[in-house]
C-alpha cells in the first residue's frame, strides 16, 4: 500500500483539525485517505475525479464495510476534495472538486447523480456504438479522444435508472443492476462507454469466476445486468459471448422443516412476527409478498387472500388458513385502531405504488390501502417533508426468526423462504396434485415446482402391474 506524501499528510491533518474533527477520529480520516489514494493508484483513477470516489465507495461496499464506516470514509475524502478546492484544485475534466465533494451527499448509492457534467463528455458519451477509425485508433469528437480510463459514467447510471423504471421493474432490480454496473465500471477503470465492447464483458465475467471465485448465481446475475446495460443503455447488440469461464450452477435441493419443527420455531416468536411467519407457511408466501399485504387483500367472508404484483408482476389467490382466522381478524382490528390514531395526528398516509396516489388523491390515507403489518414508527420523507408509514421491515423479521430458530435448536439452515419450501413439500407429502401446488406458489413453469419432489419421501408405487390385476 502506498504512503501519503508528507506534504499532503501535513496539509490534510491541519485541514481536518480546522474543520473540528476530533483527535481520536483524525487517525481514521487519515487512514481512509491513504486507502483512497492507494485505490486510485491501483485502478488508475485521478484522485480528484468524481468517478474515483464513486468507485471507492463501491469497493468498500464490496468489501462488506459497515454503512457507518462507508459514510465516515466518504466524509474523509470529501474533506480532501474541499482542501484541494481551497488550493484551487480542479479535476481532470476541469470541474471544481468542490462540486465533486458536494455531489451525492444524500446517498452513497447514488453519489454524484447531480454533479455538473463537462460539455465535451456530454458529446462523446452518446453510446452510439464506439466505432474505431481505419487506423485502429478510437474516433474523437470535436478533436477530443475517447478516454481509456477516468471517463464520466454519470449519464450511464441515469440512463440505466430510466430504462429500468420504464419497464416497471422492481427497486431491487434497479439496485442490483446498478451494483453490477458499478463493479463493471471499476473493472474497466471507467473506460468511456463508447469504447466498451463485449470483450470487456468477457474479461469481467472471467475475472469474477477465476480470480474472485463468485458463485454461479452471481455470475448469471452479472451477465443479465450487463446484457440489459448493453441493449438498453449502450444501444449495442450483445452478440455471442464465447470463451467465458463460468461456473455451472448445480441443482439446489431446498431445506424443508417438518411440521413439528415449524410449530417449534413459530412457538418461540412474538407478535407480529409470529403471525407473519405463520401466514407465510400457511399460504406459501414469499417474504416480500407477505410484508406488502394491505387491508384490501383479505377477503374474510370468502376466506381468500389475494396477492397482487407477486414475482413477475403476477396476481394469484390462495385460501386463508382456518386456524389463523381469529388472529388475522384481531390484527385487522389493530390496523384499524392505528389508522384512526394516525388520522387524528394528521399523518400523510402510507407509501403507494408508482403514481397511484396522484391518480387517487386521498388513497394513501384510506383504510383499504393501509399495510396489514404496519411498522411501529412513522418514516420521515426529507424530499416532501412528510411523515408516512411503512410496513414491518424485512430485517426485523429475519432477526426475530434467527432468534427463534436458535431457541428451538433446529439443526437446519432456516430462512424465511424455508417456510414457503415447507408449505409446498407438506402439500406434496399429503398427495395434493403438483399442478395445484404450482398454482398456489405462482410458478410459471411446472419444472420449478418439480424440485419439491426431492424434498419428501416418495409414496408412489413403482411396481409394474396391469390395472386388470388390481
Amino acid at each position: 500500500m502506498i504512503q501519503i506524501p508528507a506534504d499532503i499528510h501535513s496539509a490534510y491533518t491541519s485541514f481536518i483539525k480546522q474543520k473540528g474533527v476530533q483527535p481520536e477520529l483524525a487517525r481514521h480520516y487519515v487512514k481512509w485517505l491513504r486507502y483512497y489514494l492507494d485505490f486510485c493508484h491501483k485502478y488508475s483513477f485521478k484522485h480528484t475525479s468524481q468517478d474515483s470516489l464513486a468507485g471507492f465507495t463501491e469497493k468498500l461496499k464490496e468489501k462488506k464495510q459497515a454503512e457507518n464506516l462507508r459514510k465516515q470514509a466518504y466524509h474523509a475524502i470529501s474533506f480532501y476534495f474541499e482542501m484541494k478546492q481551497n488550493s484551487g484544485g480542479k479535476n481532470q475534466n476541469g470541474i471544481s472538486v468542490s462540486n465533486v465533494a458536494r455531489a451525492g451527499r444524500t446517498s452513497l448509492e447514488t453519489s454524484f447523480s447531480n454533479t455538473k457534467e463537462n460539455d465535451v463528455n456530454q458529446v462523446i458519451s452518446t453510446y452510439s456504438g464506439g466505432q474505431s477509425s481505419s487506423a485502429g485508433k478510437p474516433l474523437s469528437c470535436n478533436n477530443v479522444k475517447l478516454k481509456q480510463s477516468g471517463a464520466d459514467w454519470t449519464r450511464v447510471f441515469t440512463e440505466l435508472k430510466n430504462a429500468v423504471k420504464m419497464r416497471h421493474y422492481s427497486p431491487k432490480t434497479l439496485k442490483t443492476y446498478s451494483g453490477w454496473t458499478r463493479k463493471f465500471q471499476t473493472y474497466t477503470k471507467s473506460k468511456d462507454p463508447g469504447l466498451i465492447s463485449v470483450d470487456d464483458v468477457k474479461g469481467f465475467l472471467t475475472w469474477m469466476a477465476v480470480e474472485k471465485d463468485f458463485s454461479a448465481s452471481s455470475q448469471n446475475q452479472a451477465f443479465n445486468a450487463l446484457l440489459f446495460l448493453f441493449r438498453n443503455v449502450f444501444k449495442k447488440e450483445f452478440g455471442k459471448v464465447d470463451g467465458i469461464v463460468r461456473a455451472k450452477r448445480k441443482p439446489y435441493i431446498p431445506v424443508v422443516l417438518s411440521m413439528e419443527e415449524v410449530d417449534q420455531v413459530i412457538g418461540f416468536m412474538k407478535h407480529p412476527h409470529k403471525l407473519i411467519i405463520s401466514l407465510m407457511y400457511g399460504c406459501g408466501l414469499r417474504i416480500s409478498e407477505c410484508l406488502s399485504l394491505r387491508v384490501q387483500n383479505f377477503n374474510f367472508d370468502m376466506k381468500i387472500l389475494t396477492i397482487h404484483d407477486g414475482k413477475g408482476k403476477k396476481d394469484r389467490t390462495v385460501p386463508l388458513p382456518e386456524v389463523l382466522m381469529d388472529a388475522l381478524k384481531a390484527q385487522l382490528e389493530r390496523v384499524i385502531d392505528l389508522h384512526e390514531q394516525d388520522c387524528r395526528t394528521g399523518f400523510d398516509g402510507v407509501f403507494l405504488y408508482g403514481l397511484l396516489e396522484k391518480k387517487y388523491k386521498n388513497s394513501a390515507r384510506e383504510l383499504i390501502w393501509q399495510w396489514f403489518f404496519p411498522a411501529n414508527e412513522l418514516t420521515f420523507v426529507p424530499k416532501s417533508r412528510e411523515y408516512r408509514r411503512y410496513h414491518v421491515h424485512e430485517t426485523s423479521l429475519q432477526k426475530a426468526l434467527r432468534k427463534a430458530v436458535k431457541k428451538a435448536k433446529i439443526t437446519k439452515r432456516v430462512t424465511s423462504y424455508t417456510f414457503r419450501h415447507s408449505f409446498a413439500s407438506h402439500l406434496l407429502q399429503a398427495n395434493y396434485d403438483i399442478r395445484l401446488i404450482q398454482e398456489l406458489l405462482g410458478h410459471s413453469d411446472l419444472r420449478t415446482t418439480m424440485i419439491y419432489t426431492h424434498t419428501v419421501k416418495s409414496v408412489t408405487i413403482k411396481e409394474m402391474k396391469s390395472p386388470l390385476d388390481f
